[in-house]
C-alpha cells in the first residue's frame, strides 16, 4: 500500500519554514503499514494543485494533503479539489455548529469570514477538527482516496490521529512494516560497509538496509514488510544478531532512542560517576547534546564555553604561557582545559575542546578545520589532534561526536 504527500504552500517554497508536516506523516503512515512513494511541495496557484494531485493518484492509492484550507481568499485548495472531482460546494451544518461552539469559548465574534469555512464538497465526508475550524476532507472513489488537511501541525496531526489512520485502516488490508535502528560510531560509511558486505548481500528480500551517515556516526536501520508479522520479528532479530558479531567495537546502541549520548549517561549513573566539559571551538555544542537527555543531571555537572583566552585563563587556570608558546589550539592548552574544568567542578571525567572551526583562522597559524580534543579521568589527562576540513558546523559537530567516542571509550577501560 503507497501514499504521496502533498504540501502546499509558498512559505515552504521560498525557504520561510520547513516542511516539517510530511515527515510526520511519512512516520505515522509507515507504523500502519502505508510506504510513502513520494512527498511533494507545491505553490497555492489552482493548476499546480491540479496537476499534483492527478499525478499522485497515478502512483499511489491514498494522497494526503497538507495547506491551503485557511478563511483567507489565498486559501484556494478547497475550491480546487471541487473541481478538481466535478463537484460544488456545500454548507455543512455540523461544521458551522462547531466553529460557532469553538468561537463561543475563545470569546470569538463569528463572523460570514468563519462560516465560509464549513463550505465542503458535497462528495467528501468532513472530518472533525477538534483544535482549530477548517475541517478535514475526505474524498474515496473506488479504491482511491484524497484526504486534505490543513496545514498548521496542531490541527494536521489531530486529525491524522483521530480520524485518518483510523479511517485508513478500516478501508485497507496492511501489511506490516517493522524497523531496527542499529546506530555505530567512530567509522565512516564506507569503511562500515565494507566491513558488512557479505552480510548484505544475505539478507532476506523481506529485509532492505539503509545507510544513513551523518557527523561522527552511521545509523544502520533494517526494514523488514510483509503480511506475517512474526516472521518479520524473527527475521530482524537474527539479522541484528549476526551484524553484532560482525562490528561490536563500532556498535553504541539501537534505535534513535539509544544514542551514544544516552549510552554514556546510562554508564555514568551506573557507575555513580560525574562529568564537566570545557568548550572553545565547540561553543557548548557537547554540552547541549549531553543535557537534551532526560536525567542528565545526575552525572553532568555543568560546562564552561571558554571561547576567548581570558576564560581560559581566568576561569579555567590555563597557563598564560601555555598559550603563548603553544597558542590557543595545541594539545598542552586542551589538557590545561581539560584539567581545570575537573578541578573546578570536582568531576570524574571531563572534555575540552580547543581548535579552529573557521571560516578564519583568528589569531593562530594552525590550519581551519585542525582540533585537539582533551579527556581528563580519575588517573590521566590526554589529547588527540584531528583535522575535519570545512564548513564550521561540519568541524563543529565532528569534534563534539569524537569527543564523546572517545570518553566512552575511557569509561570503558575504567
Amino acid at each position: 500500500m503507497q501514499a504521496e504527500i502533498i504540501t502546499i504552500g509558498d512559505e515552504i517554497l521560498i525557504g520561510q519554514i520547513l516542511d516539517s508536516n510530511s515527515k510526520w506523516i511519512a512516520e505515522e503512515l509507515n507504523k500502519i503499514g502505508v510506504s510513502v512513494y513520494q512527498i511533494t511541495s507545491i505553490q497555492d496557484e489552482k493548476q499546480h494543485i491540479l496537476k499534483a494531485v492527478k499525478e499522485a493518484q497515478s502512483n499511489a492509492n491514498i494522497v494526503i494533503i497538507t495547506g491551503g484550507l485557511g478563511p483567507t481568499k489565498d486559501d484556494i485548495t478547497k475550491l480546487t479539489l471541487a473541481e478538481y472531482f466535478n463537484d460544488t460546494l456545500i454548507l455543512n451544518e455540523e461544521v458551522v455548529e462547531h466553529i460557532k461552539n469553538l468561537f463561543a469559548k475563545m470569546n470569538y465574534p463569528f463572523t460570514e469570514v468563519n462560516r465560509q469555512q464549513a463550505l465542503v464538497p458535497s462528495t467528501c465526508t468532513p472530518l472533525k477538527n477538534y483544535f482549530g475550524t477548517a475541517p478535514g476532507m475526505w474524498f474515496q472513489k473506488n479504491d482511491k482516496i484524497v484526504v486534505s488537511l490543513p496545514g498548521v501541525p496542531n490541527e494536521m496531526k489531530g486529525l491524522i490521529e483521530n480520524s485518518v489512520l483510523p479511517k485508513i485502516k478500516e478501508t485497507f488490508q496492511l501489511p506490516y512494516i517493522l524497523h531496527k535502528t542499529i546506530l555505530t560510531y567512530g567509522m565512516g560509511e564506507s569503511m562500515v560497509a565494507a566491513r558488512i558486505e557479505d552480510w548484505e548481500n544475505n539478507l532476506p528480500k523481506f529485509i532492505k538496509l539503509a545507510y544513513l551517515p551523518s557527523y561522527g556516526k552511521v545509523r544502520l536501520r533494517l526494514s523488514a514488510k510483509g503480511k506475517n508479522k512474526q516472521q518479520l520479528i524473527e527475521g530482524i532479530a537474527k539479522e541484528v544478531e549476526e551484524l553484532t558479531k560482525l562490528i561490536p567495537d563500532i556498535i553504541v546502541g539501537f534505535d534513535d532512542s539509544e544514542t551514544i549520548e544516552v549510552v554514556i549517561g546510562e554508564m555514568l549513573t551506573k557507575k555513580k560517576q560525574t562529568l564537566a566539559t570545557a568548550e572553545s571551538c565547540t561553543g557548548g555544542n557537547i554540552a547541549k547534546m549531553i543535557t537534551a537527555i532526560p536525567g542528565s543531571s545526575n552525572y553532568f555537572v555543568g560546562s564552561v564555553v571558554a571561547y576567548h583566552s581570558k576564560i581560559k585563563i581566568n576561569i579555567l587556570g590555563v597557563d598564560k604561557s601555555l598559550i603563548e608558546k603553544h597558542s590557543v589550539v595545541s594539545a598542552e592548552v586542551a589538557e590545561a582545559m581539560a584539567k581545570g574544568i575537573q578541578q573546578k567542578f570536582n568531576t570524574t571525567y571531563a572534555i575540552a575542546t580547543t581548535g579552529n572551526a573557521g571560516p578564519t583562522t583568528d589569531n593562530t597559524d594552525t590550519s581551519v578545520g585542525t582540533v585537539f580534543i582533551a579527556i581528563a579521568t580519575p588517573t590521566t589527562i590526554f589529547s588527540k589532534e584531528y583535522y575535519f576540513g570545512q564548513p564550521r558546523e561540519k568541524v563543529i559537530y565532528r569534534t563534539s561526536y569524537e569527543a564523546i567516542e572517545l570518553l566512552k571509550k575511557e569509561i570503558l577501560k575504567n
